[in-house]
Formats: C-alpha cells, structure tokens, sequence
C-alpha cells in the first residue's frame, strides 16, 4: 500500500507569479484572476486588487506567454462605481471572463459588493479599456458566476451559485438578452456529512468545452477547527443540457499545499478563476489565488482529467432542483 494518487495539476516553478509587490500602484493583496488568451496569444489576467481599505477593484496584467514579463495596467482597469450602481458600495471581485464570438465581446461576471451583499454583475468589452456595464442581474446572496460561450436553445446561460436556505449550491439559468434572467435550476450539491466539498461548493473558472461534454472545475470548502478549507473538484454536463450532470468526482483533485497557499490572508485556499488553452487544445493553465493573497499558475490536461474523471467518477445521485 502506497499513498500515491494522482497529481492532475502541476504547479509552476515560479509561484507565485504575481503579488502586490508587482503593482504599479498601492495594493495589499492581488488575487483570484479571470483570465483569456487574446486573438494575438497574448494571456489577460483580471486580477482581484484589494487596497488597504478592504475594497477590491478589478486590474489587467497582460504577458506573452502566460507566465512571466506581466504588463499590468498602471491604474485600475476596472473600478466600481457606487454612484451609478449602487451594489458596487464596497466594491468589486472575481472576474470570469468568456467570449461570446456572436457580439464580437468578452463578458465579465463578477461580484458587486454593496449593503445587501455580494451580487452577480456583468460587463462587456471588446478591449479591456472600456466597459458596458450591465449592472447586477442576480441579487445577493450570489456569486462565483460565468457564461457560458453559446446560447443554449436559443438563449445564454449564466453559473452562479446562490445562497439559500437549502444551502450554497451551483445554479444555471437562462436569458435572451444578458439583462432579464429565468428558468433557474439547481445543476450541482453540495455533499453533505464528511465530504470535502460538504455544505458549499462554487463554480470555479467557466466551464470548458469537450467532446464529452461541458467540464466543471469547481471549488468546496469544508470547515475545520482552523477555517475553511478550500479545494477544486470536477464534475462534467451534457453538452446540449448543461442542466444534466453526468458524471462527478468524489474526490478533490487540487487543493492547498504550498506555503504561499497555506498562509496568507485567509489560509489553505486555493481559488481558481480562470484559464487559458494552448495551441494543442489540450494544456489547460490554471490561474488561482492563493490564500487570497498572491497569484499562482498550475498546468495540466484536460484529456487527463477527463479520464480521471471518467475512471473515478460517479453519476449523480442527488435530485438536481429543490
């Protein structure tokens, strides 16, 4: 007996690879990235900046090779904006970013942070220099939100996860326009009991796109007498009826080992928000923050995890609405 098991993400040597020390401008901690590989290869970073307030705004860091040689943009990229919309009070955090080839734009789901709480907003560009803001379209309690990059029967689709009195699950629903939403549908629990990812789970960057269907990497916490624990599991959907969970792994595949994971701002986190594909179509990097403080990057297959997932994995058992 042995205590292998198999390691699906490779952290890069450099970790972390950007911190606040990078900043052109004060910043406390840089963190949980959006990210997108631009038409000219270039990867994009949405870094989560928070400053010394507590307030976080959203700044871009760009680089040729998704690695090293980050230009960062010399002032906020993206700033809240309390006066025009109000649920942007104490700012904004966690940038996903997905394309949406039939407006030409990339869309930014991220969370407005105002008295009520953490809300879904959403914004559109084409250039990372201005914005069309469209303003929140799920109301707090919400968060950890993306697009997904086509309609879905004639109308876009939307990831949050919610927190209701059922608990804090991942919902999907449905719009014709990205400003009027409906058809709200529970697609994945948080386990109960024991489990790693029991009471609440989160989507972590958008889903990905595979023959096989849509593939999740999403986050659990569990609580333990030192703080939640957080980790990145993987669960994959039909890819006509991304409500239907076909398959989902019962173990986590990627959670917090190293020292810049482990202690920070708030420990043992390790927090995905995006990733960028290369020109294989297979090597996927993983952009995260860890310990909500720095930036980090880990590198691995989705063909391997697809295969992990469907070797370990387990169909549902879990009604999928409440």
């Amino acid at each position: 007996m042995t205590n292998d098991h198999v390691t699906l993400f490779h952290r890069h040597p450099r970790n972390p690879i950007l911190t606040a020390a990078d900043w052109p401008y004060p910043a406390h901690t840089v963190f949980n990235p959006g990210a997108i590989r631009l038409a000219d290869g270039t990867t994009l970073l949405l870094c989560r900046v928070e400053d010394r307030r507590g307030h976080s705004h959203l700044s871009a860091a760009r680089s040729a090779n998704g690695i090293d040689g980050w230009v960062i943009d010399p002032t906020p990229t993206f700033q809240a904006d309390p006066t025009n919309f109000p649920e942007e009070l104490w700012g904004i955090e966690d940038a996903r970013i997905t394309l949406l080839e039939e407006l030409g734009q990339y869309a930014i789901a991220y969370t407005a942070f105002g008295k009520a709480g953490p809300g879904v907003a959403l914004a559109l560009t084409k250039d990372f220099h201005t914005f069309e803001r469209y303003g929140i379209v799920m109301q707090p309690d919400d968060k950890d939100a993306a697009l997904l990059p086509r309609r879905i029967n004639g109308l876009f689709a939307l990831l949050h996860r919610p927190i209701a009195d059922s608990g804090a699950h991942i919902w999907i629903s449905y719009s014709p326009d990205l400003r009027n939403w409906g058809s709200h549908k529970l697609i994945l629990n948080a386990r109960k009991g024991a489990w790693w990812d029991a009471n609440k789970v989160g989507l972590s960057p958008p889903l990905i796109e595979t023959p096989g269907g849509w593939l999740m990497l999403y986050h659990g916490v569990r609580q333990t007498a030192a703080g939640g624990l957080y980790r990145v599991g993987v669960a994959l959907f039909d890819l006509q009826d991304p409500e239907v969970c076909l398959l989902r792994g019962d173990a986590w595949i990627f959670g917090p080992e190293a020292e810049y994971e482990r202690a920070g701002d708030v420990a043992n986190v390790v927090f995905p928000c995006g990733y960028t594909i290369c020109d294989d179509g297979d090597t996927i990097h993983l952009y995260y923050g860890a310990a909500d403080t720095c930036i980090a990057m880990a590198t691995g297959s989705i063909r391997e995890i697809v295969a992990w997932l469907r070797a370990e994995g387990s169909p549902p058992h879990m009604a999928t609405s409440i």
